[in-house]
């Protein structure tokens, strides 16, 4: 049987997964950071990496044809499902993944009931994406015959309650005492005969808030004409929020997908606490192995769960001065318009990041020191490979 490879520690253990395309690279960056972080806060962090380097879309297709593609769908998606059950049942609470196949995801998404939460927004406005991501037309399951594929998936009034329960608890989190002002949800509501109208309704009297269904073209028509209110809670299917989420990130939150991550929260009892942290970008395949894929990402994605889950408060919020200051000196990836390496990157940010945790919090970290030497400066552009 395969065992995850876990580092011993007395603090808390974070999980690891780990695709393939720039999964590799981008889960080295991750544990050095993690690694900085806990030195410099003198907490013992362990990392219990999932020994399964799960397939990309990619690498499946390259590794046969439909039938085996279907087999290894299933093996990578199984075996990422009882990694995730078995480090919740250890009393892990966040999980770092690098980008797999889509097909696996969803099957894990459907089983273990994920929504993916984003906050959002620009200037005075701001937003809260809540995308369902355990039902509907992702989810489910493909009969194949020949000329012809069948996909069988399931909207139930079980999994919208929980996915609207979830959706209101994180906008009181998010907009303390005073919660969401407007509450949209975007779902292709028009092909289920009137149930989820109807389930949506009831929740609506059952949580005294008023819920606004649209069809996903006139939740875009209503953007585009006059832009989100602040403090609008969008409750989507993944049907509209998947395609939408990275022109929403570049209209109202001033981002692109390469330097954003993102949580997936858990709701099966099976794994409740579980929260999944993952990069939006993809698999970048094309960037695999040549010390190109932007890091900044999984930077900001190691910051978040070092403060949330592993006691190190102060370093999101570090991690964001380090990068500025990283950008302000022109050390950037070749996709941000730079000429910089991965490497050269995560280089320029731990030089740099001492000094923002001293910054943040002085005199309060045990690798920390205010008043220690400048970090030392890059000597030049570092090219990517292959430039």
């Amino acid at each position: 049987m395969e065992r995850s490879v876990e580092r011993r520690a007395a603090g808390p253990v974070i999980g690891l997964a780990v695709g393939r395309g720039t999964g590799p690279e981008l889960a080295a960056v991750f544990e050095r950071v993690m690694h900085e972080l806990a030195r410099s806060y003198a907490v013992d962090i362990g990392i219990a990496r999932s020994p399964r380097t799960y397939h990309s879309y990619v690498s499946l297709r390259a590794a046969g044809g439909i039938e085996h593609a279907r087999r290894l769908t299933h093996a990578d998606a199984e075996h990422y499902e009882r990694f995730c059950r078995t480090r919740a049942g250890a009393g892990t609470t966040a999980v770092f993944r690098t980008a797999i196949n889509a097909q696996s995801l969803y099957l894990v998404r459907q089983r273990l009931q994920a929504v993916k939460v984003d906050p959002l927004g620009s200037g005075g406005t701001s937003m809260l994406l809540v995308r369902d991501e355990a039902q509907g037309f992702y989810t489910g399951e493909n009969d194949h015959s020949p000329g012809t594929v069948t996909r069988t998936m399931s909207f139930s009034r079980e999994i919208t309650g929980k996915v609207v329960a979830l959706a209101l608890e994180r906008a009181r989190r998010q907009w303390p005492g005073c919660g969401a002002g407007r509450i949209v949800m975007a779902y292709k509501f028009h092909l289920l005969d009137g149930a989820l109208d109807a389930w949506v309704a009831d929740l609506a009297e059952r949580h005294g808030v008023r819920l606004e269904l649209f069809q996903p073209d006139t939740v875009n028509r209503d953007l585009i004409e006059h832009g989100p209110a602040d403090r609008t809670l969008i409750i989507a299917g993944n049907e509209w929020a998947d395609i939408m989420h990275v022109v929403l990130l570049d209209r109202f939150g001033s981002e692109r997908q390469e330097s954003r991550y993102t949580e997936n929260v858990h709701l099966h009892p099976g794994v409740a606490g579980l929260v999944e942290y993952q990069t939006v970008h993809g698999s970048a395949d094309d960037l695999a192995d040549r010390d190109a894929v932007n890091p900044v990402a999984t930077l900001r994605a190691a910051a978040a769960i070092a403060e949330r889950h592993a006691g190190c408060p102060g370093a999101v919020e570090a991690a964001e001065r380090a990068l500025k200051s990283v950008r302000a000196r022109g050390i950037l990836t070749r996709d941000l318009g730079g000429r910089h390496s991965t490497t050269a990157v995560v280089d320029a940010f731990l030089d740099v990041l001492p000094g923002a945790l001293a910054d943040v919090l002085p005199g309060a970290l045990a690798g920390v020191r205010p008043g220690a030497p400048e970090p030392r400066k890059p000597a030049g552009p570092a090219p990517v490979a292959g430039s």
